[in-house]
């Protein structure tokens, strides 16, 4: 199909419309299926390689906390803290939302001059009773308050 006036010829040229949306659908597929096995393979790295795990030991005879955690393989794959107890200035819980707007409880230790390092796991589904009666029983070994955000 074509039209023809004295200035302007307009011819329509089928298909290649069609070749454009269809490379354009295959490197999007090609693309996100990309980001996916991205995504996925740095889980599966995560979980095979246990990342997170490890030890909290604290010892009230020498005065020493030590907490040690696995991380990804490298020059930093073992994260281990030694830290006085005197330095430990509270144990706190704090409410946190995930992206499904659940709440979740957190156990922190709070280190004069550090910040918080996080006690309990993102997959440790504790009721609030139990965070309550971990948090307590660490505060009273510790000798240290509990403070509630």
């Amino acid at each position: 199909m074509s039209w023809r006036s004295e200035r302007i010829w307009i011819e329509l040229i089928t298909g290649v419309l069609i070749g454009w949306n269809f490379q354009l659908s295959w490197d999007r597929d090609v693309f996100l299926w990309d980001c996916r096995s991205l995504i996925s393979s740095y889980l599966w790295c995560t979980i095979l390689w246990n990342v997170g795990s490890g030890y909290d030991r604290f010892d009230r005879k020498e005065g020493i906390v030590c907490i040690f955690r696995w991380g990804f393989p490298g020059k930093n794959r073992r994260i281990f803290l030694r830290l006085l107890m005197k330095d430990i200035q509270s144990i706190r819980i704090a409410v946190k939302e995930d992206i499904y707007a659940r709440r979740i409880l957190v156990l922190y230790m709070e280190i004069r001059g550090q910040g918080a390092i996080p006690l309990t796991r993102t997959d440790e589904n504790l009721t609030p009773r139990e965070i309550e009666q971990k948090a307590a029983e660490l505060a009273y070994f510790l000798r240290v308050p509990i403070e509630v955000f």
